[in-house]
């Protein structure tokens, strides 16, 4: 087995945590990205830096194409989670949530609802914070998860919390925030405006991609 990392989303926290536990069980880990990540690959025979050209979905399609079902992977990215779960492949994000196929569907109609109500400037965009309590619950999730699939221990369908798709109250709101910054971050790289809402005026705008608003 190894593991497979979205690079480009993935804190560093997470990257340097996966690192050291690769370098200390002896197990493959591949980097992808669309741009070199600092302190990886170069140093160990079990971690590749795969760069990836620039496109959309470019290094989603590469860690589809290297993995194999068994693996373990690390991504916040839902619709990259789908495809990888569809080959058999365990899939975990950077702060522990475990996805399964029981709950993906549901995660990708939440984010579809939230990035609709963002668009029509109905959503606040928040910034999901990244501190000793996410690394904690990351470095747990990861660490449950490798000793299960090392040990040939099937990977969980469904992880037993209660809410809507195994999660609770405070992943819902984490996966909403995630799916904002995403679909935000997507529409700055094409140059396209973005609707964003001012909490002191109470109203709605379009924030185009010189910082003008309309």
């Amino acid at each position: 087995m190894k593991i497979l990392v979205d690079a480009d989303s993935c804190p560093r926290d997470a990257r340097e945590l996966v690192l050291r536990t690769v370098r200390r069980r002896g197990i493959a880990a591949v980097f992808a990205a669309n741009r070199p990540i600092p302190g990886i690959g170069g140093d160990s025979i079990t971690v590749t830096m795969e760069i990836c050209p620039a496109g959309e979905n470019s290094a989603d399609n590469r860690i589809v194409c290297l993995a194999e079902p068994g693996d373990l992977a690390v991504s916040r990215d839902l619709a990259l989670a789908k495809r990888l779960l569809e080959k058999n492949v365990n899939v975990i994000d950077d702060r522990g949530r475990v996805f399964s196929r029981d709950s993906i569907n549901e995660l990708i109609s939440l984010r579809n609802f939230t990035v609709g109500l963002a668009e029509n400037g109905l959503g606040q965009e928040r910034t999901a914070n990244y501190g000793k309590k996410e690394r904690k619950a990351f470095a747990d999730s990861l660490d449950r998860q490798l000793v299960k699939l090392l040990k040939g221990i099937p990977f969980p369908v469904n992880s037993g919390n209660p809410g809507i798709g195994g999660l609770n109250a405070e992943e819902i709101t984490i996966a909403f925030n995630d799916a904002v910054k995403q679909d935000i971050a997507k529409k700055q790289k094409k140059g396209l405006p973005v609707a964003r809402y001012d909490p002191k005026t109470k109203r709605a705008y379009l924030e185009n991609a010189d910082g003008t608003r309309e």
